[in-house]
């Protein structure tokens, strides 16, 4: 009862007149070319919901997560820029970009935050903005930044599983979510916000659909190498995998593809379990001597509760 009393009073709202006004910490396009992984856990017990009531958070969360669909897009390089004015209070840098693992959690022990900036604003506010790639901090402690000020870029250092910003909000130690700071025992219920146009609240969405000669492995799906766009009349098989994030059990995932000859497979799959990412896919073998040639367009969609969620089209051609 005790820790559940601490979780609400560090989510407690504040006065109005001392709040940072936020801009988005990424330089990327919410929707297209990034996402909101997982919000703030509003939570206090051993469940878990994000500021809509939703699943997009995990137990114990402190802070916003925003994506990037792919290891290649963090290697490409993707800027993290500071929120708001103020001075950095703290960086760290030098940490590798690796997946964290059972392996290398000793590695990371007391370094969670992987390389990040800790900014210091007005009456006890700060941003921290973690798991930043290896060598690209910019800035250092003292630094005065100001709004869209350059940190460093999205990575994947310290203790994360895929490439991401996490924005942390604190004011006077304690955890904000800087998407309602009212009472954290009624996500349901509005309360004020930190931003300067509040970002989208999208509750799960595909990321990536793509073709493949196979059923690709996890792994080539999550560093963006699985896609393909020109294949083989001679290729074993034919098939469609949709890339998706925070799924929630019962959601369906409807895989179509579309030949020259018109609708050559349809596939529902239902997820058994809430899922943060995850892909499924669904094809043909090959039983000719080869595929017809032509464009071939696979579309997989989100179903939630009967309604379309989200939706992703893809093209593959076959000479």
């Amino acid at each position: 009862m005790r820790a559940a009393l601490i979780a609400l009073m560090s989510l407690a709202a504040f006065p109005a007149a001392s709040e940072p006004v936020l801009t988005l910490p990424v330089d990327c396009v919410l929707g297209e070319t990034c996402h909101i992984q997982q919000y703030v856990d509003r939570d206090a017990g051993d469940g878990y919901r994000d500021y809509q009531c939703g699943n997009l958070a995990y137990d114990g969360h402190k802070g916003t997560d925003f994506s990037l669909p792919t290891l290649q897009a963090m290697r490409d390089g993707v800027n993290v820029i500071a929120a708001a004015p103020g001075v950095v209070r703290g960086v760290r840098d030098g940490m590798e970009d690796r997946l964290y693992t059972i392996d290398n959690a000793k590695d990371v022990k007391g370094k969670e935050c992987g390389n990040g900036v800790v900014v210091r604003h007005d009456d006890g506010w700060e941003t921290q903005y973690c798991h930043l790639k290896k060598g690209s901090v910019r800035v250092r402690t003292g630094y005065k930044v100001k709004r869209g000020t350059v940190l460093g870029e999205i990575g994947l250092s310290g203790k994360t599983q895929f490439p991401h910003l996490h924005m942390s909000v604190r004011h006077n130690g304690n955890v904000v979510d800087p998407f309602n700071t009212g009472d954290v025992a009624a996500c349901d219920v509005e309360g004020g916000n930190l931003w300067r146009s509040v970002p989208d609240y999208l509750p799960g969405a595909l990321i990536e659909a793509g073709f493949a000669d196979r059923v690709p492995d996890y792994e080539e799906v999550h560093t963006g190498t699985a896609k393909q766009t020109q294949m083989s009349p001679e290729s074993g098989a034919l098939v469609l995998y949709g890339f998706a994030y925070g799924g929630r059990k019962g959601d369906i995932v409807r895989i179509e593809i579309h030949g020259p000859e018109g609708l050559m497979a349809s596939y529902d799959s239902v997820l058994e379990k809430n899922l943060a990412r995850f892909f499924r896919a669904y094809g043909k073998r090959l039983k000719k001597t080869r595929w017809p040639s032509g464009e071939y367009d696979g579309i997989v969609t989100m179903i939630r509760d009967g309604q379309v969620l989200s939706r992703a089209a893809t093209q593959a051609t076959i000479d």
